[in-house]
């Protein structure tokens, strides 16, 4: 599979220290067949690996890339040359739930499953001040995960291929794009 940058990702973690700690894909997957469904996940899961390593080329590793449809969370580990078997597998409608309870009821947008998995990724990287924990933050900081998202925030309709900074720099970026 052929990368060129800059390459358009969904959504980017970043941690404190403004270094892209994950790379964020959502798709709704809109076939019936559960074969069909799993063809388009699989080459998803290829694109981002393919993506990983363009990024690793320029000497940036992003350590972790997630996977989300309607039905699941995939988390996979990024070592600058090896994509991991999924590290930690979610139900999206127990995440997402929480910040939208008809999901699963009611048709939603990419484009709206994409806002609230950036809420859900916010809400763990602030973990300590809310009374409630954000669902699944035990698995996510089991994995590593949580303790990278930790004052982090995230940004969405980014475009990697060149170095990537939070807020003015990144806004500037993104606005371009």
């Amino acid at each position: 599979m052929e990368i060129t940058t800059p390459i358009d990702v969904d959504i980017i973690a970043l941690d404190k220290d403004d270094r892209v700690v994950v790379l964020i894909e959502v798709k709704i997957i809109q076939a019936q067949e559960q074969a069909a469904k799993q063809r388009i996940a699989d080459y998803m899961i290829s694109w981002m690996k393919a993506v990983l390593a363009k990024i690793s080329e320029q000497r940036t590793i992003i350590p972790y890339a997630m996977f989300v449809d309607t039905e699941k969370i995939l988390i996979f580990k990024w070592n600058g040359e090896n994509l991991s078997e999924p590290v930690c597998s979610l139900k999206t409608g127990k995440i997402i739930g929480y910040y939208e309870p008809e999901f699963g009821k009611k048709w939603i947008s990419e484009r709206y499953l994409e806002s609230l998995i950036e809420s859900w990724l916010r809400d763990l990287g602030y973990n300590g001040k809310s009374e409630r924990p954000p669902a699944e933050s035990e698995q996510i900081a089991k994995i590593g995960l949580l303790q990278r998202l930790a004052g982090g925030t995230t940004k969405s309709g980014v475009q990697l291929g060149n170095f990537v900074y939070r807020d003015k720099l990144l806004d500037e970026y993104c606005h371009r794009a």
